[in-house]
């Protein structure tokens, strides 16, 4: 049989159950200590996803200020069109005015050569009227 007394035998339980107690403590730290890593893990995953939101805010602030540069742009290209369309059309009218204008400059240069040729022509018979006499007969 065992040689051990009563208290001997609570000791040696009593040192199985510390035992097993410094077993527990063990296995808690380190489930402690895992949660306290997936905490600090969860930590940086909320900090990354913050400044990813952050991130993503500010690139859909460019992109809308992107936009609304590209549509300025767009208006102003087509207000430089519509500049440029009445340019075409105020040139062509130009060309026509300047086309009316030289033909109604060559009308007029040519009646006033008639006008001159016509006054050539008379101050001719007038010379040669002049130059005969009154009894003078055809």
């Amino acid at each position: 049989m065992s040689d051990k007394t009563p208290t001997e035998s609570i000791r040696v339980t009593a040192e199985h159950q510390r035992e097993v107690a410094e077993g527990l403590r063990q296995e808690t730290d380190r489930g402690r200590t895992s949660a306290e890593m997936h905490r600090a893990l969860a930590e940086l995953a909320r900090k990354e996803a913050e400044q990813f939101r952050v991130i993503a805010e500010e690139a859909r602030g460019l992109r809308e200020q992107h936009r609304e540069e590209l549509e300025s742009l767009r208006r102003e290209r087509e207000a430089l069109r519509r500049a440029a369309e009445d340019a075409r059309h105020a040139a062509e009218e130009s060309r026509h005015a300047t086309i009316e204008s030289v033909a109604a400059t060559a009308e007029s240069l040519s009646a006033t050569l008639a006008q001159m040729q016509f006054l050539e022509d008379a101050r001719s018979t007038l010379r040669h009227l002049a130059l005969r006499k009154p009894g003078d007969v055809q």
